[in-house]
């Protein structure tokens, strides 16, 4: 009897210890919308760029309409080694023009995205559809397909999450090809390499050195104008490096998700603002040449 009684007991345990280790997924209905097609609630979910109505432009009716279910969490990163996070899905194809609604299903429990880039910024203004919950939980949103065949980005924003492995592609009609580091679709980018060691040069094939060696004293000589001009020359050259590395996260960001009209036109405003740079700057290195030329002059 007693031992039936702790049978019983030990299957209740081991049921409730079943039940509260289940991840129960909520359900985001209940979004306040902010305007724009932005909704959000105060529970962590967040659509935006939702576009249920307007057909973009060379789109003369909806040609489709599907729904696509997205799982997203850790455990969908164990097929693909050396990635953390995932979607159950990589790739995803649809005809142009197709209505489409994605239930995005985040099993981790943290934050993740299923994020869309490049769309036009004329019907989306942020150039993307966007769908994020903190996890467990479930939200869905809708867009509608450009026209024409295009390959698109798809993947969690959230700090290293596409790095580890939650990214994607969403092919419009024939697509514009494959993207990179697609988990399981296309090769990785910058695989991990712990092949190139060390070379130690052996000590009988280093160089010897003398240390009786005599020194030779050169004359210190004033510097020339020519010197002057190259040393000007040479700084300028060398801020221009460094601008332009300190400059070069900023630009992928302000790139990303533009189109190429929108990236070739902000180029050649940059490019106008350069050439006014480089104009004050030849102009005082053309100063200052004249000025150290009238300084050399021997006087009368």
């Amino acid at each position: 009897m007693k031992s039936g009684i702790l049978t019983v007991s030990a299957l209740s345990l081991l049921l409730m210890a079943t039940l509260s280790n289940a991840k129960e997924i909520e359900e985001h209905n209940n979004l306040m919308d902010h305007g724009g097609g932005h909704l959000m609630d105060m529970g962590g979910g967040m659509v935006m760029g939702q576009n249920t109505e307007t057909l973009p432009g060379g789109c003369d009716k909806i040609a489709a309409t599907k729904e696509i279910t997205v799982h997203a969490g850790h455990k969908y990163a164990e097929k693909f080694p050396g990635r953390m996070f995932a979607f159950d899905t990589q790739e995803y194809q649809f005809e142009p023009c197709t209505k489409l609604t994605v239930h995005f299903i985040n099993e981790d429990s943290i934050r993740h995205q299923w994020m869309m880039h490049g769309l036009p910024k004329y019907l989306y203004p942020k150039g993307m559809f966007h769908l994020e919950v903190t996890g467990p939980g479930k939200i869905s949103g809708t867009l509608i397909l450009p026209p024409g065949d295009k390959t698109y980005l798809v993947h969690c924003d959230i700090a290293q999450h596409m790095e580890k492995g939650m990214k994607g592609q969403l092919k419009v009609g024939k697509g514009s090809g494959d993207l990179p580091s697609i988990p399981g679709v296309t090769a990785y980018v910058i695989p991990d390499d712990y092949g190139m060691a060390k070379v130690d040069i052996p000590v009988s094939q280093q160089p010897a050195i003398n240390p009786n060696a005599a020194i030779e004293s050169k004359p210190v000589t004033a510097p020339s104008v020519q010197d002057q001009n190259d040393s000007l020359i040479s700084g300028v050259l060398v801020i221009g490096l460094a601008a332009g590395l300190l400059i070069a996260p900023f630009m992928a960001r302000k790139f990303k998700g533009m189109s190429v009209s929108e990236v070739v036109s902000y180029l050649f405003e940059l490019i106008g603002q350069g050439i006014g740079f480089i104009t004050k700057l030849i102009v005082k290195l053309f100063n200052a040449i004249s000025s150290n030329k009238s300084k050399s002059l021997p006087e009368k």
